[in-house]
């Protein structure tokens, strides 16, 4: 199956407000039952296992409501690892103010070096072109100091597929179009390995996960 590039109508905003609220529901509920919440827990305790951590500062890009960082930090508190978590989105109503947030560009991150020592991103990489990808998880391995994760859909035909069936319980019509848009534009396990072995990461780790989902670990050190 081919990749190919359509609008998201979430990233233009092009819908009501009721409408963009419907659809960022849809992709919380997609990412606890199909494997999005799974992925990236299961990618910090492989981050902090290795690094020796029992606390990690974690800046998630295009983040939206970061309800997935914010369940893997309920999670790893029960096994006695710290999460501080910062979301930031580049579409300020996306955000989540209960949380600390930060409007600003994943292609240009407005931190200092080693800010933080995890950068993560979910659902995040497919919206981004091949040349846009190696930008942004150079620019967060810039600002990290272990690792950038990247949890994101992998691209099949039957996922595409799936993804069309799935309108019939979509609450906006939104996702009704970019859930099926953002399975074209994914990319493959090993298309994601070889753009992420052309960054500045010292070692990277693909791999897929459960339900047409990919975990990888681009790691600084």
């Amino acid at each position: 199956m081919n990749r190919v590039v359509s609008a998201e109508l979430l990233d233009t905003d092009d819908g009501s407000p009721s409408e963009i609220a419907a659809s960022l529901q849809d992709l919380e509920f997609l990412n606890w039952a199909f494997g999005g919440e799974a992925t990236t827990l299961s990618l910090l305790r492989q981050v902090a296992a290795k690094a020796g951590r029992s606390s990690l500062r974690l800046l998630e890009i295009g983040a939206g409501l970061g309800t997935v960082p914010i369940s893997a930090r309920k999670v790893l508190a029960a096994s006695g690892i710290q999460l501080d978590v910062t979301l930031l989105d580049r579409v300020p109503v996306h955000l989540n103010r209960n949380e600390r947030c930060i409007v600003g560009d994943a292609l240009a991150l407005p931190f200092r070096g080693a800010s933080f020592d995890v950068v993560s991103c979910c659902l995040f990489a497919h919206h981004l072109e091949p040349d846009e990808i190696l930008t942004c998880v150079n620019e967060a391995l810039r600002v990290s100091k272990v690792a950038v994760l990247i949890n994101d859909l992998v691209r099949h035909r039957l996922h595409f597929a799936l993804a069309c069936a799935a309108r019939a319980i979509y609450r906006s019509r939104i996702t009704c179009h970019d859930a099926p848009a953002s399975v074209r534009r994914a990319y493959t396990v090993n298309e994601m390995r070889r753009m992420l072995a052309e960054t500045r990461a010292t070692r990277v780790e693909v791999q897929q996960r459960y339900f047409y989902r990919m975990g990888a670990i681009a790691w600084k050190h």
